[in-house]
């Protein structure tokens, strides 16, 4: 039905979705469980926060699994080099995310003071170090990454763990904090009442501001860092082979397709845009407008960062012909083919799902739910 070069079209923005996906619906938890600490300043309210996402956090995962399983199908050797270059920040994470199960299910079996407090430390560790992992990942994305490929197409990976924490990066790390923050206060001010949804909206109103200062602040920045470019004729619908081509590395260049394509500035644009809509929205107290904006902001934000690569899915540092893009590191024609026809069948099943369970869960969390419901409640 599609031509090979569609299909890679169709899978970057698929896989875009599914970042997206991820971000926005498994962000607010990761946000959620960051603020823990700081919002809930007794254990009954921390119960509160914690039972606010404790029913869906587990299916927002299904993102995040969903992601990885795509880059995999559809762009075999960026998964590859993303696993392998990025693999101690990723077993990282991976434990950090661990930590979430272990404190969900055990924070509350004990009526310690202590015992709840390191579980509620280490849903805060489990929030926040994926939170910025994720975001240094896309910022080391953005300056290429210390690889090459041999002429059978291994993989060769120079880099350390310490070269990915670079100022660049950690400015993206911060921004990501920034931005799932903001998304889980704009969700717990849907999911509270009373102090804690004041402390939300406080939180909301300062972490919106963040991130489009931090936003800002990346823009200018990548406008001056070395950005990536082909330079030679490339068949989009060519088998796969990264080595065909000639790639140029210049200041600026993440740019360029907003030059070539001046309505793609819409969509770093409507990152401000919604990001205030969000302040405003949050102070008026139109709360589920705002967590919708902040969803945006997001999308917004992450939209950004591809359509200033593309084509690119990982460059590379070293030898810049070596680079991994749209055209020349997918799957076969077959392959995408088929997995093409999986994701029409199952996203909008696993989209009406989720829509579906938020619905039935949209109440309130209240002190007096946690109260009443001791025997239940986390």
């Amino acid at each position: 039905m599609f031509d090979y070069e569609t299909l890679r079209c169709i899978w970057w923005l698929f896989l875009g979705v599914l970042l997206i996906g991820f971000a926005v619906m498994g962000g607010f938890d990761l946000g959620t469980a960051i603020l823990l600490p700081f919002l809930g300043k007794t254990d009954t309210e921390r119960r509160v926060i914690i039972n606010s996402i404790g029913a869906t956090w587990e299916g927002n995962q299904v993102w995040f699994v969903t992601a990885g399983g795509a880059l995999f199908a559809a762009w075999p050797m960026a998964y590859s080099v993303a696993f392998s270059g990025f693999y101690f920040a990723l077993l990282l994470t991976l434990f950090a995310l661990m930590l979430r199960p272990l404190g969900f299910d055990y924070r509350s079996k004990l009526p310690s003071e202590k015992w709840r407090g390191n579980w509620d430390k280490a849903l805060f560790v489990g929030g926040f170090v994926p939170a910025l992992i994720f975001g240094v990942a896309f910022g080391n994305l953005l300056q290429g990454v210390p690889f090459h490929l041999d002429n059978d197409m291994r993989i060769f990976y120079d880099g350390s763990f310490w070269g990915l924490l670079n100022p660049f990066a950690i400015v993206a790390g911060l921004l990501s904090v920034a931005m799932l923050v903001m998304h889980g206060a704009a969700y717990l001010q849907i999911k509270t009442e009373g102090d804690i949804q004041q402390r939300c909206q406080k939180t909301v109103m300062l972490f919106a501001t963040l991130t489009l200062v931090i936003f800002a602040l990346a823009g200018v920045w990548i406008a001056n860092i070395d950005g990536y470019a082909i330079t030679s004729t490339l068949l989009h619908d060519a088998p796969s082979n990264p080595l065909n081509k000639v790639v140029e590395k210049t200041a600026g260049l993440w740019l360029r397709n907003y030059q070539t394509y001046p309505l793609l500035i819409l969509i770093p644009s409507s990152a401000f845009m919604t990001g205030v809509s969000t302040l405003i929205l949050s102070k008026q107290q139109y709360l589920k407008s705002a967590f919708i904006s902040s969803s945006f902001t997001i999308a917004a934000i992450i939209l950004t960062a591809g359509v200033s690569m593309f084509p690119f899915l990982i460059p590379s540092s070293i030898n810049m012909n070596h680079s991994l893009t749209v055209w020349d590191a997918s799957s076969s024609h077959t392959t995408l083919a088929i997995m093409f026809w999986v994701t029409v069948v199952f996203l909008p099943i696993i989209i009406v799902y989720t829509s579906w369970v938020f619905r039935v869960l949209s109440g309130k969390i209240t002190l007096s739910h946690i109260q009443n419901n001791d025997h239940t409640a986390y």
